[in-house]
């Protein structure tokens, strides 16, 4: 019940936000254009859930050429790939907006695991491979507890930890947090984290 009321939310929320947004999309379109050579989406194909492909929307943020990135490593403030325009879209998370296209098809939800490159799959193992159980997201556990300043494999176990303990209630409580990473970044919340991992796996080895 709870995973049908989350998709009934997906759809409503998407439809609202791609209805509001839709004059920043046309203004961040033209600013795109007329700032750097390229296309104005970047497009990548994804996993999903149980590892059905798709392709995630996303303006784009970065020079063209600049997609092939290293398993694990994160983009940085002051990574001299990202556009001019294409860092104030990453840093206020308007680049993700397009995925709402994802969300309004079924490949994504508004929360859930970040989707990763295909690439990373061949390092999955059986606990790892937990996340691909549910719906990527636009947004996540993981993003709101620090995000780049974490490194690979807690990543790893806050998306884990968010797919088997998921509720709605922790989905509102990341939609929550979300808004507070986009307006005070994600430095603010590096050590103010949603779930104590730490409890949660004494709690399964007892």
């Amino acid at each position: 019940m709870q995973k049908a009321i989350k998709r009934l939310i997906d759809i409503i929320l998407s439809l609202i936000v791609l209805i509001a947004f839709l004059p920043i999309w046309i203004i961040v379109a033209i600013l795109i254009k007329t700032t750097s050579k390229g296309p104005i989406f970047f497009l990548q194909d994804r996993p999903g859930q149980h590892k059905k492909i798709f392709k995630v929307y996303k303006f784009r943020t970065m020079k063209p050429g600049s997609e092939k990135m290293v398993k694990g490593q994160e983009v940085m403030k002051d990574d001299d790939r990202v556009t001019s325009i294409g860092k104030f879209l990453r840093r206020t998370k308007i680049d993700e907006i397009p995925q709402v296209l994802n969300v309004l098809k079924g490949e994504m939800s508004l929360v859930g695991p970040r989707p990763e490159r295909i690439a990373s799959l061949e390092e999955y193992d059986e606990e790892i491979s937990k996340r691909l159980n549910m719906r990527p997201g636009m947004t996540g556990l993981a993003q709101v507890s620090g995000n780049i300043h974490l490194n690979l494999q807690d990543r790893y176990k806050h998306d884990v930890y968010y797919v088997e303990h998921y509720s709605l209630w922790l989905d509102v409580k990341i939609i929550f947090r979300t808004v507070g990473v986009v307006l005070f970044g994600e430095d603010r919340y590096v050590d103010k984290r949603l779930v104590d991992l730490n409890s949660a796996q004494r709690g399964t080895s007892v």
